[in-house]
């Protein structure tokens, strides 16, 4: 009875190497869950823990903004004040100052951004009627115009986004741009996942083009050399232009074309639409405050610069011209559209030049040999409108409008070289300077052959 007893009590006691084999699973499986744990909560620090240090703000102030385009759908074009911040990869548009904005911020509200990674910047007289304004072009298609009235200022914000542009990538790969939204919005399990399946999926342009060629068949490859053949016919067979021109169905375009074109056409020396503005001008608006420096509207002056390329006649005194910075925005498009300015581009260094000299008698010489030289379209062109513009200055006290005052204006407009380069504030300077010095001067530098 005790040997069963004692055989029954041992065969209710566990085995030894069954509870340590036991033991050594549960060990794997709590190490195993620890790992997982500890590599989730690794991911959890990565995605919500780290602050990104906030990024250091290399330039801000107020500048007004137009967005022209988005995605490359085009936008109507709304000007407005807007506080810009400017850091190394981006610019962010506030409605007012960065830390007032901060604080008023509604939840979940994001400013607009510009990514600069491989945009482009550059000056444009085109899109806008206003002076000092540039354009930014980002690589997903969105266009931004600045734009501010202080000379200096406008130059500082340019090369201060030139120089932002220059120091990042020209193009960052989808990789990169993947990785970046990614961390920001899952773990650091499925981001590797990821990363792992989009390096071994091959391109799906590769698959449709080999389906593409496989398809293609000799029939297809038949009707595109037909269509080839008729084109080609048809192009052959076209009118040239001089053809078309001389039926009138093709007029010379005023607007754009060359100055010494435009004068042989007319059979003069100064183009008549230029002639036709300086009279309404100085009939109607000699008076009227900021004359040349305010903007008409746009959409009129190019309404008024389609039917100066496509009507002989016109008349200023239409009622549909009646605002006559329409008139001085249409005079200042036509100079600024010339393939060549007024002061042709290799006279530009000669007169930079010349208004660098001390003395101001030897200066007012050289500049005015230099004039005698140009073709004599140019100089006749110049001739009136500088005489005009004097005008304009001699009625100051009521326009507003000083010799420096229309230098900053007419400056750039007339007076640019053929390639910009990186002294483009000093070249600015010069060319105010030198349209202010001839109006000055206007007397001594157009003197006539007699005196």
């Amino acid at each position: 009875m005790e040997r069963s007893t004692a055989s029954d009590t041992s065969s209710e006691k566990p085995n030894p190497s069954h509870h340590s084999a036991g033991a050594v699973q549960m060990r794997i499986k709590n190490a195993n869950s620890h790992h997982d744990r500890l590599s989730q909560s690794k991911s959890m620090i990565l995605s919500e823990n780290v602050k990104v240090p906030e990024p250091v703000v290399e330039k801000e102030g107020y500048l007004l903004k137009a967005k022209i385009a988005d995605g490359g759908k085009k936008l109507r074009k709304n000007w407005s004040t807007s506080w810009v911040v400017l850091t190394a990869q981006k610019m962010e548009f506030f409605k007012e100052s960065k830390q007032p904005a901060l604080a008023n911020l509604k939840p979940g509200y994001k400013p607009e951004c510009v990514d600069l990674c491989g945009a482009c910047i550059e000056w444009t007289s085109e899109k806008s009627s206003r002076k000092n304004v540039f354009q930014i072009t980002t690589v997903s298609g969105n266009e931004f115009l600045l734009q501010s009235d202080i000379d200096f200022l406008i130059l500082d914000w340019f090369h201060a986004i030139k120089n932002a542009i220059d120091r990042l990538p020209k193009e960052r790969s989808c990789t990169s741009r993947n990785l970046e939204f990614k961390l920001r919005r899952s773990s650091s399990i499925e981001l590797l996942n990821s990363l792992d399946t989009e390096s071994k999926e091959p391109k799906p342009e590769h698959r449709k083009s080999l389906i593409f060629r496989l398809n293609y068949s000799a029939s297809d490859t038949n009707d595109r050399n037909r269509v080839k053949s008729r084109l080609k016919k048809f192009i052959s067979r076209r009118p040239s232009l001089k053809t078309l021109q001389e039926k009138g169905l093709i007029k010379d375009q005023i607007f754009g074309s060359h100055l010494h074109l435009v004068c042989e056409h007319e059979k003069s020396t100064v183009p008549q639409f230029v002639r036709l503005c300086i009279k309404t001008v100085e009939r109607r608006g000699l008076d009227v405050d900021g004359i040349y420096r305010v903007s008409g509207n746009l959409a009129t002056i190019q309404k008024l610069r389609f039917v100066v390329n496509q009507e002989e006649k016109l008349n200023l005194d239409d009622s549909q011209w009646e605002d006559i910075h329409v008139v001085t925005g249409a005079l200042k498009m036509f100079f600024r559209e010339l393939p060549e300015p007024l002061f042709p581009y290799c006279f530009f260094e000669q007169f930079v030049e010349a208004i660098k000299i001390p003395d101001n008698a030897t200066r007012i010489k050289s500049i005015r040999t230099l004039v005698k030289k140009l073709p004599r379209p140019n100089y006749e062109t110049m001739k009136i409108l500088f005489e005009h513009l004097k005008k304009i200055a001699a009625k100051e006290s009521v326009n507003l409008m000083s010799t420096q005052s229309l230098g900053i204006v007419f400056g750039p407009t007339l007076l640019r070289p053929e390639k910009e380069t990186g002294n483009m504030a000093v070249h600015m300077l010069y060319q105010n300077q030198i349209v202010e010095l001839m109006l000055s001067e206007y007397s001594k530098i157009f003197v006539s052959e007699e005196d």
